[in-house]
């Protein structure tokens, strides 16, 4: 059971995005609400930032920042990463104009907001294959409806 607090303002949303960029956002910060509210933020109000293309370093130096390892079984997760990047793009041109943090927790208190929404797109084994760890792997069950 995943529990989500609600983000309250825009300013929560700035500190994650720039804590994640800077690599000082706690590592127990780093939760699946977060992913998704840095992503949105990186989306909205850094679009000279070529997501799909950067993301991958940044969550890589981020891991290594805070201690961890980018391996074969712990770390980034180039097809996560890329899909939900594909996910909260999507969401983001569907938002009705509001506040950034409240595009987040409608995102959040969508299917999005289930890290097991992806299990309706690809098998665990292929999802949680070193391959899908290091390399995009297109979905096995069904599309991406995005």
């Amino acid at each position: 059971m995943h529990t989500f607090c609600p983000f309250t303002s825009d300013k929560e949303i700035s500190a994650i995005g720039c804590g994640l960029l800077d690599r000082t956002l706690p590592k127990t910060s780093w939760t699946h609400a977060a992913h998704f509210a840095a992503t949105l933020w990186l989306l909205e109000r850094r679009p000279e930032f070529e997501i799909s293309r950067e993301m991958p370093g940044v969550i890589r130096a981020y891991n290594e920042a805070t201690g961890g390892a980018n391996t074969d079984s712990s770390g980034y997760h180039e097809t996560i990463t890329q899909a939900s990047i594909r996910a909260a793009r999507a969401f983001l041109a569907e938002a009705p104009a509001q506040p950034l943090f409240a595009t987040c927790n409608a995102l959040m208190h969508s299917r999005l907001g289930d890290p097991e929404w992806l299990l309706e797109h690809w098998t665990r084994a292929r999802l949680f294959s070193v391959e899908a760890r290091h390399a995009w792997l297109e979905p096995d069950i069904r599309p991406l409806p995005f």
